[in-house]
């Protein structure tokens, strides 16, 4: 993988014609125990709504020290991807985030269970870390680039940190995409 960190596919594994110009990237520094992180859920459904798989949202770990259940919680994110349920996992997580704080490992795998994953199989890769080396490789280079917060995204090149505040931040999301598209669509 190269330490590019997985890909979020939205709206499934659509098979698009070869010929179609790869979608442009938006990754989406996230820790899954931080409020503003749910606040930014809203904007992530709805860039999802406008672009569907002509923008490809990627979620990259950024668990913070004083949330001492992010690490988990990204480990667990990792696990949901793998059983097909990515994004569903981890809306599912940050709407209950006081939940998160409160019980830690054993909602993550409660809610696996409520989503019909494989509980069991959350609760061993909590165990036996198998993510780990992901979610490690995600905060390094977050690190590198110079990400402090979360949210943060990164599109085109550009860093847009949502740590602070998140106004007018989808609007920009949207400019930077709508130019990647339309410079695609000149080949």
């Amino acid at each position: 993988m190269g330490g590019a960190g997985p890909g979020w596919e939205t709206g499934g594994m659509s098979d698009s014609s070869p010929a179609r110009p790869a979608a442009p990237v938006l990754d989406v520094w996230c820790e899954l125990q931080c409020p503003d992180c749910r606040n930014a859920l809203d904007d992530l459904r709805a860039l999802r709504a406008r672009y569907g798989d002509r923008l490809e949202l990627r979620l990259r770990h950024f668990p913070l020290e004083k949330h001492k259940h992010a690490f988990a919680a990204a480990q667990a994110a990792e696990e949901a991807l793998e059983q097909g349920s990515g994004w569903p996992y981890v809306e599912a997580v940050l709407d209950r985030v006081e939940e998160l704080d409160r019980r830690g490992e054993p909602f993550l795998v409660e809610v696996a269970r409520e989503l019909g994953l494989d509980a069991e199989e959350f609760d061993t890769a909590l165990i036996d870390g198998r993510h780990i080396l992901i979610v490690d490789a995600d905060q390094a280079e977050g690190k590198a680039i110079g990400v402090t917060g979360t949210p943060t995204y990164v599109i085109g090149g550009e860093r847009l940190d949502g740590g602070k505040s998140q106004e007018g931040l989808r609007e920009r999301v949207e400019e930077i995409a709508d130019r990647l598209l339309a410079a695609g669509q000149d080949g």
